[in-house]
């Protein structure tokens, strides 16, 4: 499902326009990036929770060459899955 998709399901859902669905579906989304960027957690009980993690410095090797290369640290997202979704997913 793309975002377009998801416009339309939640729209039918809901009974809202897709326009007035679209914004609302952005605003969260920029409101989930804004404060996982800043270091908080969103957590929404039952679906799940996003927030950051820490991937250390490594050495890799480049696929092509065979050659030994740093790559540096980095922040990454994630999300954990809540009870009621995985059960739901596991049904």
């Amino acid at each position: 499902m793309n975002k377009q998709e998801l416009v339309d399901a939640v729209a039918a859902a809901t009974g809202a326009s897709k326009a007035a669905t679209g914004e609302a579906i952005d605003a969260f989304i920029e409101v989930v990036t804004d404060t996982v960027t800043s270091g908080e957690t969103v957590q929404l009980i039952g679906f799940g929770s996003f927030s950051t993690g820490a991937r250390a410095a490594r050495v890799g090797r480049n696929p092509a060459t065979g050659a030994e290369m740093q790559i540096a640290a980095a922040k990454t997202v994630k999300f954990s899955a809540g009870k009621a979704f995985k059960d739901a997913v596991n049904r």
